[in-house]
């Protein structure tokens, strides 16, 4: 049985995670401020997610996600492709 050995730089990953939510606020001029009200969140909170201070819970990684319109997988760093997937259709 082979072994399996990734090369996973968990701080990096989290890392980009604080840099793209701050960059995505950032190109769209907004202040914390804006993100923490439709976070319904303190903007303390928010700062902390930004400066990595606080880990980001999934439900909100997912409602910052929706509100830049992007995926999850671009916040976290697996894809550079900034725009969301799209339904699949049945």
């Amino acid at each position: 049985m082979p072994n399996f050995v990734a090369s996973y730089n968990c701080l990096g990953v989290i890392n980009l995670i604080y840099q793209r939510i701050r960059d995505l606020r950032e190109d769209l001029d907004l202040n914390q401020q804006v993100l923490a009200d439709y976070l319904h969140i303190n903007r303390r909170t928010y700062s902390g997610y930004e400066i990595g201070a606080r880990t980001i819970p999934p439900e909100i990684l997912i409602e910052i996600a929706k509100f830049h319109n992007t995926s999850i997988d671009f916040l976290l760093g697996l894809t550079n492709v900034k725009e969301p997937y799209s339904r699949l259709k049945k």
